[in-house]
């Protein structure tokens, strides 16, 4: 691979999407062409978000190499993720060099390493300083987990993007969501996807109900049909006023 297209893919990761014949939308270019460190991506389901963050993660790889995690809550999940960002490999022209292949890991001839992983915390804390960490299905996965990843990117400077439907107000990526912390925030609605036609969507919308087809295709944090009392109920019962009673029990 010559260096001059090298440095084109660092100074335009875009031409990694055309290397591999892939016209994104205006959202995905955004998300393609961003550096910053935290993101997150709410969009609908099949939207292209796995196919955004495959041609970012091969980017990165092929521009600054290192580790590259592709997690996600089961191993099944975090297969698929990783099996997009082999076909894009192999789709970029020229094509790159894969070292070792296996199907879990690829590792690529400048030193980069790509990795699928379930989103368990014990899968996680063999690994240091990766250059990027995607979590796909990210509203499903749990706070241990995320908790986990976090001191990974202490030293490295490494990148942090998770991407997801909602489901419901809970867990770490509603609360990253909704909070004020410094993430780069995407949410892109089935609306705003070309490929999905307003006649699915009003279809979907009188098969599967108005709450789930909220949080699966308009990226809305709803709460779940199972869920017995409604989160603003709970969130009005909450309150910093009160001392609570363990501490004088201590005493």
């Amino acid at each position: 691979m010559s260096l001059s297209r090298d440095l084109l893919r660092f100074l335009d990761p875009l031409a990694t999407a055309r290397d591999a014949g892939f016209e994104p939308d205006p959202w995905q270019c955004a998300v393609i062409e961003s550096d910053d460190p935290r993101v997150l991506i709410n969009a609908s389901r099949q939207s292209g978000k796995s196919t955004t963050v495959s041609t970012l993660a091969v980017n990165q790889a092929l521009t600054d190499p290192g580790l590259i995690l592709a997690t996600s809550p089961s191993q099944r999940q975090s297969g698929e993720l990783f099996r997009k960002i082999v076909e894009t490999l192999r789709a970029v022209k020229p094509a790159p060099k894969l070292e070792i292949q296996s199907a879990t890991t690829v590792e690529l001839s400048n030193g980069a390493r790509i990795v699928s992983l379930p989103g368990s915390e014990a899968t996680i804390r063999c690994f240091s300083a990766p250059k990027l960490i995607l979590i796909d299905e990210a509203s499903r996965v749990d706070d241990d987990y995320y908790a986990a990843v976090r001191p990974m990117l202490a030293a490295g400077g490494g990148r942090l993007i998770a991407l997801s439907t909602p489901w419901g107000c809970r867990g770490w990526f509603y609360k990253a969501w909704q909070s004020q912390d410094a993430w780069r925030r995407f949410r892109v609605p089935a609306t705003d996807c070309p490929r999905i036609t307003p006649e699915f969507l009003a279809e979907e919308l009188a098969e599967i109900g108005p709450l789930r087809f909220a949080s699966e295709y308009m990226c809305e944090f709803v709460d779940t049909a199972e869920q017995f009392f409604p989160t603003s109920l709970i969130e009005a019962a909450l309150t910093d006023e009160v001392q609570p009673l363990w501490p004088m029990a201590a005493a």
